[in-house]
């Protein structure tokens, strides 16, 4: 059996998948290697999968960006799913997770693998849930058996790395009784897995029969996403007993991953207040050994429905800042409905602007240049320039509006402050 990442790393090899991920970051295929071996950088990429666009996530690197999709029980259309991907490709986005629960689960799993350029994530407990719905059962009714089969069927299927809730246990949910919280459980993979406990009063299995879940991701180099399933829903529930518990539990399993040759990422919140984000990632930093961490986000506030593009910019430059590795974007559909095409790209965007602003302020020397290049050609008042800098190009070509003198914008006109501020000749 073929080394994975992790331990072609540990083994002091370089693989492709090192080398293609170096490209455009400013770690060499050699520091990308040993930040492997340390748990530091990530490559989401399953064997069984070919893509050129292989990325790496972690300690040193540029802020990455996951863009959501997926059906839904209520809209099952793969020509819409189509579109909203191209829009995230287009947008510039890192990855992409099918999040799918409508529709046939199988050929939406199979037309994103196929059809992203970039890595595909998954959360298999989705499927397995929504299959049980159609049928009219309860969640409760999974079989250990049925969750293992469909996350090896999933992995098989060449997904490069799958978000499981395995801190939901029954030590994190008791604390949910003294929590005293608004929302208890806004996760869904995280509230199928608690009812599931519920119900069955027996212990999460994944949790338990952990180390079969380390198998199947080893077998075809899968990366885990160890799901926060307890994250706090709203800004008022926010670092709490259940959430921390959890969050040592991740910590203890990303050890147990990572001795086993599994790569893993840690998953976080959600909804956060603005001074708590930073203490935050400094926590799962130290308690998970500066694993990849991964945030929905964060949201510092709960009152923006329709702009939580836009909050969640706010809160992802703050965490990014902080050091988290990898954002999952948030679209003005968050919280009302299932994102278009058009809430896909603005919430790609979004994120990326909180990634860049991130990264700049982690000194990415790549991410200083094109601020500096940006600066040059604004101080030039060089549009062209300017469009090639900026995160959105095409938006910049069709909002700038020149004036008369064919320099400044229509802003200021004749009372352009670059022009007048001019040395004369």
């Amino acid at each position: 059996m073929s080394k994975t990442q992790l331990e072609s790393a540990k083994a002091g090899i370089v693989t492709k998948e090192m080398v293609e991920a170096s490209q455009g970051e400013e770690l060499t295929p050699e520091e990308i290697r040993d930040y492997i071996a340390n748990g530091w950088v990530v490559i989401p990429k399953n064997k069984n999968r070919s893509v050129k666009n292989v990325k790496a996530i972690g300690k040193g690197l540029r802020t990455k960006v996951n863009a959501n999709l997926g059906t839904s029980d209520e809209k099952a259309d793969l020509d819409f799913e189509k579109r909203k991907l191209e829009a995230a490709i287009k947008a510039g986005t890192d990855s992409v997770m099918d999040l799918s629960t409508g529709g046939d689960l199988n050929k939406a799993r199979e037309f994103f693998l196929e059809n992203s350029p970039v890595m595909v994530g998954a959360v298999p407990i989705y499927g397995i849930a929504s299959e049980m719905a159609r049928k009219g059962r309860n969640v409760e009714e999974m079989t250990e058996e049925m969750i293992f089969d469909s996350i090896e069927q999933q992995c098989r299927q060449g997904v490069d790395y799958i978000t499981v809730h395995c801190g939901v246990t029954q030590e994190t949910a008791a604390r949910l009784k003294y929590a005293e919280r608004i929302m208890p459980c806004v996760s869904r993979g995280g509230s199928i897995t608690l009812r599931w406990m519920r119900k069955n009063k027996k212990e999460n299995p994944l949790y338990e029969h952990f180390d079969e879940l380390l198998k199947i991701a080893h077998k075809y180099d899968v990366t885990l996403s160890l799901g926060d399933g307890f994250r706090p829903g709203t800004v008022l529930d926010a670092i709490d007993g259940p959430q921390i518990s959890e969050l040592l539990i991740l910590g203890e399993l990303a050890k147990r991953a990572r001795e086993k040759g599994v790569q893993v990422i840690i998953e976080g919140p959600g909804h956060v207040p603005l001074e708590h984000i930073k203490p935050h990632v400094r926590l799962e930093k130290k308690l998970c050994n500066e694993a990849p961490f991964y945030v929905l986000g964060p949201l510092p506030t709960d009152i923006a429905p329709g702009y939580d593009h836009i909050t969640a910019a706010i809160g992802g430059a703050v965490a990014a800042a902080a050091g988290v590795d990898f954002l999952c974007y948030v679209t003005p559909a968050e919280h009302l409905g299932l994102p278009d095409e058009k809430d896909v790209y603005l919430g790609v965007m979004a994120a990326r602007i909180a990634a860049h602003v991130g990264d700049v302020s982690k000194g990415i020397k790549s991410a200083i240049e094109r601020d500096r290049a940006m600066s040059v050609a604004r101080q030039n008042l060089n549009w062209e320039e300017m469009a090639r800098q900026a995160l959105d190009g095409e938006l910049l070509r069709c909002r700038a509006h020149i004036a008369q003198d064919k320099e400044a914008c229509t802003m200021c006109g004749k009372l352009c402050a670059v022009k007048l501020s001019r040395t004369e000749d």
